[in-house]
C-alpha cells in the first residue's frame, strides 16, 4: 500500500472517527436529558474526540514523514534550523 493511499484511510478513519464521537453524545443527550449533561458536555465530547485525534495526528505524522516509514527525529515538521 503507497504512503498516499494509507495517509487518506488515515484521514476518512479519523473522519469516521469524528463523526461517531459527535453522534453518541447526541444519543447519550437525546435519551435521557439532565441539566447536568450541559455542564459534562465539554469532558464528553473531549473524550468521545479522543480516538480521532489520535488517528488524525498519525496521518498527519505519516503525511510529514519523508519516507513514510513513520519515522520520528523529534523535529516539529515547519520548523526551521536553528
Amino acid at each position: 500500500m503507497s504512503r498516499k493511499r494509507s495517509a487518506f484511510f488515515l484521514l476518512a478513519f479519523s473522519i469516521l472517527l469524528s463523526a461517531g464521537g459527535l453522534a453518541g453524545f447526541v444519543y447519550l443527550f437525546v435519551r435521557d436529558f439532565n441539566v447536568y449533561w450541559l455542564f459534562l458536555a465539554p469532558v464528553i465530547i473531549a473524550v468521545y474526540q479522543l480516538p480521532a485525534a489520535f488517528v488524525f495526528w498519525l496521518y498527519k505524522r505519516k503525511r510529514a514523514a519523508p519516507g513514510g516509514g513513520g519515522q520520528d527525529d523529534g523535529r516539529i515538521p515547519g520548523q526551521g534550523q536553528s
